[in-house]
């Protein structure tokens, strides 16, 4: 046991020793107490309890004079260019009613003119005040450089403006009254233009006044499509149909009254004069037929299918066979003013019968019949565009 005499050895510990309780995995979270005095809290006052509560302030509301200040800054552009377009209209008005100098009409004609610049460039996301300002410029060197050739450019142009521009301003028509609404708006547009036209007293051949105002407006109203729809991917089989249809009717009824004109028997030629002079006798004025088969159930179907499909603007373009046709009337110094107003009348009504049924032969073969459906279908179409007063894109 002498071995083990030096060596210290650690005391042992007792197994019954208590040992220290080892914290709690998740312990509870100790009472928070307020940090800050000024932080709003319940208060207990005996048994109740009274929360504190704060009365909002009102925000005063603004008067008339900001609010209009407010509408002003949002659409002032818009403002000026419908009292241009209203200035001008009373003017030419009172020009044809003999109650203002015919002097005045060329003031009219450069107000109206300048404005529809402007709201084309703005329909069209392009610079309302730029092109406005260089079509003022333009149309007020009329009345200083007396040019026969610069009065009847100007009235082209003017022409091919309002007619573009009718189309332009239309909206989605969800349902075929509402396409009905947009083809009187798109007329009423190209009527005025028609009007600033006529203000330009141009010198030219009616033929080709036609021709060339028709063809320009038919190239720019499909040129601002192409932009609108998508280019060429959204035109799909129904618009190529569409296009294609509607440039042979253009085309064949363009080259059928070129041809008849021309070539056409004396017979022939007199039969038709028989049968124009006894419409005019009768009716007062003879509807035009490209505004009747193409123009007018274009714009109208063009408006309906827009609220579906994005196919609907293809259509649409060819509605300046319609718009343009309102200023052919107005320059014509064949026809008097309530003359061409009376053949606008006739080829509206017509051309809206020809359009209704277009839209229910569409409706059909598409698979909406009966009530029922047709109400679900305009329920779903929800295709949506911005007002005619905001840019398209």
């Amino acid at each position: 046991m002498s071995q083990y005499r030096g060596r210290r050895t650690a005391p042992k510990r007792s197994r019954w020793r208590a040992s220290t309780p080892s914290p709690p995995r998740n312990p509870a979270p100790a009472a928070e107490q307020p940090t800050s005095t000024n932080t709003p809290g319940p208060t207990s006052t005996g048994n109740s309890t009274r929360k504190a509560t704060r009365t909002p302030s009102r925000t005063p509301s603004p008067s008339r004079i900001q609010v209009w200040r407010s509408w002003l800054a949002r659409n002032g552009v818009l403002a000026l260019g419908l009292l241009m377009v209203t200035a001008g209209l009373v003017l030419l008005t009172g020009v044809w009613l003999d109650q203002v100098p015919a002097e005045l009409s060329l003031a009219g004609s450069v107000l109206i003119a300048t404005a529809y610049v402007g709201a084309l460039a703005a329909r069209t996301g392009a610079r309302p005040l730029p092109l406005a300002a260089t079509a003022l410029v333009v149309t007020s060197a009329v009345g200083f450089v007396d040019s026969e050739p610069l009065r009847t450019g100007t009235a082209v142009l003017t022409t091919v403006v309002a007619a573009v521009l009718a189309v332009m301003v239309t909206e989605p028509s969800v349902r075929t009254l509402h396409a009905v609404r947009e083809v009187v708006i798109a007329m009423s547009v190209a009527a005025i233009g028609g009007m600033a036209a006529l203000g330009f007293s141009p010198l030219l051949s009616q033929t080709r006044y036609e021709y060339v105002t028709l063809a320009l407006a038919l190239v720019t109203a499909l040129a601002f499509v192409f932009r609108l729809g998508a280019g060429f991917h959204g035109l799909g089989r129904r618009g190529l149909v569409i296009v294609l249809v509607g440039s042979a009717v253009v085309a064949v009824s363009l080259a059928y009254t070129e041809l008849l004109r021309r070539y056409g028997s004396e017979g022939m030629l007199e039969q038709a004069a028989t049968a124009l002079g006894w419409t005019r006798d009768v009716f007062g004025a003879a509807p035009r037929p490209l505004e009747v088969l193409l123009g007018i159930p274009a714009l109208m179907w063009g408006a309906h299918m827009r609220a579906r499909r994005r196919q609907g603007w293809w259509v649409c373009a060819f509605g300046v066979a319609a718009t343009t046709p309102v200023g052919h009337g107005l320059v014509n110094p064949a026809y008097s003013m309530g003359e061409a107003l009376l053949m606008q009348g006739y080829s509206l009504a017509l051309g809206m019968l020809i359009g209704y049924a277009v839209i229910r032969a569409d409706l059909v073969l598409t698979g909406s019949r009966g009530r029922r459906a047709r109400r679900a279908e305009e329920a779903a179409a929800l295709r949506p565009e911005p007002p005619r007063y905001r840019p398209l894109q």
